[in-house]
């Protein structure tokens, strides 16, 4: 049975982007960016809101992006190599190997998906994420904490929604960011 965990980089007041819908203060360095890659790999399956596939999509074509450093082509294999659900009411089609648009978040479809699974799950964007934190299906949580607040914007974590974490794992960084692994209970 596959785990589905939610990961985000977050501002230490809890924001994945600003109030401007911006991002940029969270990009990883490379010594994150592996730490990143390694929880990565367990992932056979990412379940995606539109704006997060958005985003991500330009790791399945690595040659489009300026910098490719090693860290970065390694977080493209993993990309490359899972298989994306996309939960979207209005992109066409996907733009990415792998990938199928689901117009609907199904929770028993996802109860399923996990049972079926040999391989864990993720689920990424803050709105997809509310919405299986909501249904009871999210096992792991895990927080990059960035050393900036900023003040307002996108929330990672949901305000109607109360959970009882366990500290499972946590890690400091030499940029000041912090990861914490929690087991939802």
């Amino acid at each position: 049975m596959g785990r589905l965990i939610y990961s985000a980089i977050t501002s230490l007041d809890g924001y994945v982007a600003d109030a401007d819908g911006d991002f940029a203060w969270s990009a990883p360095d490379d010594e994150v960016h592996a730490f990143l890659n390694d929880l990565e790999r367990s992932t056979g399956t990412m379940l995606l809101g539109r704006r997060m596939y958005e985003v991500l999509a330009v790791w399945d074509d690595i040659s489009a992006l300026p910098d490719q450093r090693p860290v970065m082509l390694d977080f493209a294999q993993i990309w490359q190599s899972a298989d994306k659900i996309v939960y979207s009411r209005t992109l066409e089609a996907p733009s990415t190997a792998r990938t199928r648009i689901e117009r609907d978040f199904d929770r028993e479809a996802v109860r399923r998906l996990k049972a079926e699974s040999v391989a864990d799950l993720s689920v990424g964007g803050p709105e997809l994420a509310a919405v299986a934190l909501r249904a009871g299906l999210v096992d792991e949580i895990q927080l990059y904490l960035n050393p900036i607040a900023v003040g307002a914007g996108t929330r990672a974590l949901p305000d109607d929604v109360r959970l009882h974490l366990d500290l499972i794992d946590e890690h400091r960084f030499n940029n000041g960011v912090i990861h914490l692994r929690y087991r939802v209970r």
